[in-house]
């Protein structure tokens, strides 16, 4: 090979203006709510009418500080994280365990079901309400949050194994048959060599099922009756009453609330890329 060819940078594709300008209104299309429910919390309600979009008057913090004092937020807070982080292990857990067996198992009727696996893509959790909830009753699991954990796990498991198969796909064969060599079985195999090279996908995975329940609001509407069980988007409705809903205090609410889906993300926003490209890239 020529040295000058060698030592000849690579050319980076550069973005185009349509680009450019389709990414400025996708930001903006994300950052303006965000930016309007941020200030509506300092706002008076007259106020947040007639300038939904503008700077505060005044930046008192004291509509915050009255729902950080009340004892009701942070155990709405603790049961969705609970509820949350149940059901990203359990989603973890049984969507790796089924992508490896659909990846590196072969058996009859493979294909045929990971398609079958594949069909949740195509059904919103809305449709299912009322089967459900029957199935919930008739299982002892309504008003508890192993029934809204169940459920969640459940309707996010589709889209979870489509990741992870691509992503297990991808891994070098000869890992695996160096590991049969060695007499590893399947399960040696999936959690000594196949997990640990897999932390970007489960990552990808934990953010999308992580956020997907933390803000999730039919579900545990459908499934609780008791207010000490709530998760954080139940709690809104203490500000709606019969005649009125002070949008103010919920705007504030919800900037609170938003806070740890936002950190979570920012946290593992570095392992996503990766593990979202990781089963297009042959490696």
């Amino acid at each position: 090979m020529p040295e000058s060819k060698r030592n000849k940078p690579m050319r980076h594709s550069e973005i185009s203006p349509a680009q450019w300008i389709g990414l400025g209104a996708i930001a903006l299309f994300v950052i303006i709510p965000l930016y309007a429910t941020a200030l509506g919390g300092f706002k008076r309600l007259g106020e947040l009418r007639n300038s939904p979009f503008g700077l505060p008057e005044s930046w008192s913090p004291h509509k915050f500080i009255e729902i950080l004092n009340e004892s009701t937020f942070f155990l709405t807070l603790w049961n969705s994280l609970l509820v949350s982080t149940a059901t990203v292990l359990l989603t973890v857990i049984l969507s790796s365990m089924t992508a490896f067996a659909l990846s590196h198992i072969r058996f009859f009727g493979r294909r045929m079901l990971t398609n079958f696996l594949l069909l949740g893509l195509l059904f919103p959790a809305a449709t299912a309400v009322l089967p459900l909830f029957l199935k919930l009753r008739d299982l002892g699991l309504l008003d508890s949050h192993l029934g809204i954990i169940l459920a969640q796990s459940a309707f996010s498991l589709s889209f979870s194994i489509l990741l992870f198969h691509n992503f297990f796909k991808e891994l070098p064969a000869e890992l695996f048959d160096a590991a049969r060599m060695d007499n590893c079985g399947y399960v040696q195999i999936y959690w000594y060599i196949t997990l640990p090279l897999s932390l970007p996908i489960i990552a990808t995975v934990s953010v999308f099922a992580f956020v997907a329940s933390w803000n999730n609001f039919l579900l545990p509407l459908v499934v609780l009756n008791t207010p000490e069980k709530y998760t954080w988007p139940l709690g809104i409705m203490q500000y709606r009453g019969e005649y009125g809903t002070d949008w103010t205090m919920i705007l504030a609410y919800l900037t609170l609330t938003i806070l740890p889906a936002i950190a979570f993300f920012l946290a593992a926003q570095r392992y996503i890329i990766s593990g979202l490209t990781g089963g297009a890239i042959k490696g």
